[in-house]
């Protein structure tokens, strides 16, 4: 089995805690995602005018994007307790209930992977939300006697990377729906230069876009590249990390320049050296490179397909044009995209806007 990839490796308990610490305390110093930002502060302002809780909250998006941080900052925000839990923690209507009934007044509930949950306990969550109140079932078959339990004024917070999985009568019972977007470079310069300022490392605006431009867009991932880089710097005796000692700290841990990892490279590699550039299925494209197939289906998959380098298709995956240029291969005619790129380039036949025909079709 391959060692797990820079960009998606779990976290230690030490990478956990200072992840932690970097975390933004409210919305004012959280980056980014500007519209479900301001929207959120919206609710969050008029449930404190009116002195009541908030209404339910939903983020959905990709994972290190700020769902987690964002419902420690309603909480926050409302100057309420926080619970933490998960779906795939709660498969029980039992183990919801214990939940429910110990959360006080105004407290926040933080589900993350709420999709995951069980049946019974979506159920149940749909009363709990609606009328703040859940029955308990005592006893079995004709004997058996439902108890109701009322419940204190709370704020359910749910997190999901696939809102598509979440059904309708839970979906519609959040009073707010937020969908996270992946960060421009320049909004993760920002995130990077937060977070070396409460690291205390000394990094030029040259590194930052450095960093940023191999972060996939994300967050986490960003601050994960800047740890790192951070401890080659200290190994090296930089004291001001410009675009070269990121560039060489990078290149060390093998995130290229467009945020490929070994596992990205190793996936399109194998694609285009042993497959002809597809198509291949799955799980034989994962054999061939060494890993689960789930791993090249979560982990790899999702960032190629959304840079244009891997295609999916009925027949198997496919490499891009671009992943043919990225790696250094020169494009065999025939791949699909090649035919969209040449209508582009200097001197091609594309036909001008006004030169359409009936006969040009």
């Amino acid at each position: 089995m391959a060692e797990p990839s820079l960009v998606a490796a779990g976290e230690e308990p030490e990478e956990r805690a200072i992840e932690a610490a970097l975390r933004p305390k409210n919305l004012d110093d959280f980056v980014g995602q500007h519209r479900v930002r301001k929207q959120l502060s919206l609710v969050l302002q008029a449930s404190r005018m009116r002195g009541r809780t908030a209404d339910h909250v939903l983020f959905s998006g990709p994972p290190g994007l700020g769902k987690t941080t964002l419902a420690m900052i309603v909480a926050a925000e409302m100057n309420a307790p926080l619970r933490l839990s998960s779906g795939p923690a709660i498969q029980h209507a039992g183990d919801l209930a214990a939940i429910l009934s110990s959360l006080s007044e105004g407290e926040v509930l933080f589900l993350d992977e709420i999709h995951r949950m069980s049946r019974p306990a979506e159920e149940m969550l749909y009363m709990a939300m609606e009328d703040f109140r859940v029955d308990i079932v005592v006893g079995k078959g004709a004997g058996a006697t439902a108890i109701p339990l009322e419940l204190p004024p709370f704020t359910l917070v749910g997190a999901t990377t696939r809102a598509g999985l979440l059904p309708g009568p839970l979906r519609d019972r959040f009073g707010f729906t937020g969908h996270l977007e992946f960060y421009s470079v320049p909004e993760l310069e920002l995130v990077l230069r937060r977070s070396a300022g409460l690291l205390d490392l000394k990094v030029n605006s040259a590194g930052f876009a450095e960093i940023a431009g191999r972060s996939r867009g994300t967050p986490r991932i960003a601050n994960r590249l800047l740890r790192r880089v951070r401890d080659w710097a200290l190994v090296h005796g930089v004291e001001q990390i410009d675009a070269r000692a990121a560039s060489a700290a990078l290149d060390m841990y093998e995130v290229d320049k467009k945020g490929l990892d070994r596992l990205d490279r190793a996936v399109l590699d194998a694609l285009i050296t042993k497959f002809g550039g597809g198509p291949v299925g799955l799980s034989t494209l994962a054999i061939a490179v060494g890993e689960e197939t789930e791993t090249v289906e979560t982990v790899a998959e999702p960032f190629l397909v959304r840079e244009g380098l891997l295609g999916r298709t009925p027949r198997g995956r496919i490499a891009m044009a671009p992943a043919w240029t990225h790696l250094g291969y020169a494009i065999p005619s025939g791949v699909f995209a090649q035919e969209q790129l040449d209508l582009f380039e200097p001197g091609g036949d594309a036909p001008a806007a006004g030169d359409w025909s009936p006969e040009s079709q």
